[in-house]
């Protein structure tokens, strides 16, 4: 059975900072690339982060650029997503997913998903 299991949520203030933890079971994720979705309450699910298979490729929607890090050890079957700089408009339930091929930004790209992990900000 595939999973992949987010840790890493919290509660924090902002400013603050968190790393989220996606960790991935059940199969091997070899040339899968790995994203970061979230979806706030009353609002779309919207990307966040993807990282290519090799880490060599990492996109982020612009409102995290310079803030978060995306990155993965293949070892470990895991990805994370440093969030630094922290704001109330990052507060959301945090997804990870599992696309084949290529790195993107579609969700319908991604065959494998978390259950989520909730980062709420305080201001």
């Amino acid at each position: 059975q595939v999973q992949l299991v987010e840790s890493g949520g919290g509660l924090v203030q902002a400013g603050g900072s968190l790393r989220l933890s996606c960790t991935a079971s059940g199969r091997t994720f070899t040339n899968y690339a790995m994203g970061w979705f979230r979806q706030a309450p009353g609002k779309e699910r919207e990307f966040v982060s993807v990282i290519s298979w090799s880490g060599g490729i990492t996109y982020y929607v612009d409102a995290v650029k310079g803030r978060f890090t995306i990155s993965r050890d293949q070892s470990k079957n895991t990805v994370y997503l440093q969030m630094n700089s922290l704001s109330p408009e990052d507060t959301a339930v945090y997804y990870c997913a599992a696309a084949p091929g290529l790195p993107s930004r579609r969700p319908t790209s991604y065959s494998y998903w978390g259950q989520g992990t909730q980062v709420t900000v305080s201001s």
